[in-house]
């Protein structure tokens, strides 16, 4: 298996596990606050990352800036994940926001240039309607 397969496949079930264990948190704590004790578990991941590179990030500012900006959107998401998964059943938020996709593809699209084809518009077209039919 290559290696960045076994990677996505990890990166699979972990990912199940971060859209789930929000469910149980919003239980008993509120969103905010469960979005402040995420953010201590990204900072412990953090930390383990920064050891194996020996405390040395690499360092450029258009990349720093959409590392940050990539943080900035992601804990703004979760916020918003969390306050869904307080209210909503945990098995429709999720399969709703897994659609982020559909607009990673249409800004890589738009400001990447990269094509979109035919089957991802199928694609994205039936992902669409699942959001229909999930949220009825």
């Amino acid at each position: 298996m290559e290696n960045w397969l076994l990677a996505a496949l990890i990166s699979l079930v972990i990912y199940g596990f971060w859209g789930f264990f929000p469910k149980l948190a919003v239980s008993y704590i509120d969103p905010q606050s469960a979005l402040v004790y995420e953010v201590a578990g990204a900072a412990a991941v953090g930390l383990v990352a920064l050891a194996f590179i020996h405390f040395q990030p690499e360092t450029h500012p258009k990349g720093i800036l959409f590392a940050v900006l990539t943080g900035i959107a992601g804990m703004a998401g979760t916020l918003f994940y969390f306050a869904a998964a307080r209210n909503g059943k945990i098995t429709v938020v999720v399969s709703i926001t897994a659609l982020y996709p559909l607009f990673t593809i249409l800004y890589a699209a738009l400001f990447l240039r990269e094509p979109v084809t035919l089957k991802q518009l199928a694609g994205m077209v039936l992902a669409l309607i699942a959001i229909i039919l999930l949220s009825g």
